[in-house]
């Protein structure tokens, strides 16, 4: 299926990753011991036609897609039992109404990111990426054997909600610039298109965060409405041509840098199915994670590749930039922490995690990239 700038633009919305081993990994570090809560587990003839709302335009690449792998792997592996019909953000409700809708039952389903429901729950942001936090592999972990699905699934049950792992972006990109970032005194009067905790951070080094919708980027970078912006990676952002209008393109992405998608499923209709078929939900979810990761992964190396024979100005922030915004960050983080009582706790799961894998991931990881630079 192909793409062009035009097409991929106007259906932005909003905003911007072996089985066996993924499955008892998604499903819980205690699956194997202790049997799921429900319904005895049984083959029945009863079939579920479900509905999919998801925050990403109709076909988005790559997280849209995810969302039909899923429901594919679903109806294989259910036999049909359950069918999941999927809706692109604006195709049955506005895309930042999936939380909403999905928690009422007006959805069975939805997917989406959490920290677009920091306006419910603040907490809610530490689930997706926050500004200098840990990549795709260390969230998962965290997640997955380091408390932080606990206290996901904690939060989201008040909402009548059940949350899964639905994909990653990855590591993204820092942003395109219409001028060079040298010094702290060049971000001091930007207006930048950047979200979230990363505008907050942005607020304190002097710049002015701004919000535009996806659809609305191109045109104000081009009107001058702001002069830098943040998206996804080289591959969705060179869909939406912001190399044609944008001098410089910035690495690396601290604001993000490895943000989980999510699959949400409505709690009471969860709860009243057979276990297998809740088995089969999060094996999906396991499965389609990998899908995605692997295809931002692959598609971003690609199309940097194409960029950089295209002759796109590739630039590194300098460190001193980025040490004063880790600083601004840790700020950040620590007043929304101070501000709300779930969010403290749900900050210092995460951080004690990011302290206890950071040094092992300093002498593998960093030291194996370093060695082939």
């Amino acid at each position: 299926m192909k793409f062009s700038r035009k097409d991929f633009v106007k259906g932005i919305g909003i905003g911007t990753l072996t089985l066996p081993i993924w499955l008892r990994s998604f499903l819980g570090e205690n699956w194997a011991q202790e049997p799921l809560n429900g319904p005895e587990t049984r083959i029945s003839e009863k079939k579920y036609q479900w509905k999919m709302v998801t925050t990403w335009p109709p076909n988005f690449p790559v997280l849209g897609e995810a969302c039909t792998y899923f429901a594919n792997i679903v109806r294989e592996m259910s036999g049909g039992r359950i069918e999941i019909k999927v809706y692109g953000g604006g195709e049955l409700v506005p895309a930042l109404e999936v939380f909403d809708t999905v928690r009422s039952g007006g959805a069975e389903m939805g997917c989406g990111a959490s920290y677009y429901w920091a306006g419910k729950s603040p907490a809610t942001q530490f689930f997706t990426s926050v500004p200098f936090g840990m990549n795709a592999q260390q969230m998962h972990s965290w997640l997955i054997w380091g408390g932080g699905m606990e206290l996901w699934e904690e939060i989201y049950a008040d909402f009548n909600l059940v949350p899964m792992i639905g994909g990653n972006t990855g590591m993204q990109m820092g942003g395109w610039f219409n001028r060079e970032i040298k010094s702290m005194d060049d971000l001091k009067g930007l207006k930048m298109r950047l979200p979230g905790l990363g505008g907050k951070v942005l607020e304190k080094a002097g710049g002015t965060p701004v919000l535009l919708a996806g659809g609305e980027i191109y045109t104000g970078l081009e009107r001058g409405v702001i002069d830098a912006t943040e998206w996804l990676g080289p591959y969705h952002d060179y869909l939406a041509g912001f190399q044609q209008i944008a001098k410089y393109y910035y690495t690396p992405g601290w604001h993000e840098p490895g943000s989980v998608l999510e699959f949400t499923v409505n709690k009471t209709l969860y709860d009243s199915l057979p276990n297998d078929l809740k088995a089969i939900l999060k094996a999906a979810a396991a499965q389609a994670t990998n899908w995605c990761f692997a295809g931002m992964e692959t598609k971003n190396a690609e199309q940097l590749a194409i960029m950089k024979q295209e002759g796109v100005a590739i630039r590194s922030f300098p460190k001193e930039v980025l040490d004063q915004l880790r600083i601004y960050s840790e700020e950040v983080l620590e007043e929304l922490a101070s501000s709300d009582a779930r969010s403290r706790k749900v900050y210092d799961s995460f951080k004690k995690f990011k302290a206890l894998i950071n040094p092992y991931s300093g002498i593998t990881e960093k030291l194996f990239f370093e060695s082939i630079e």
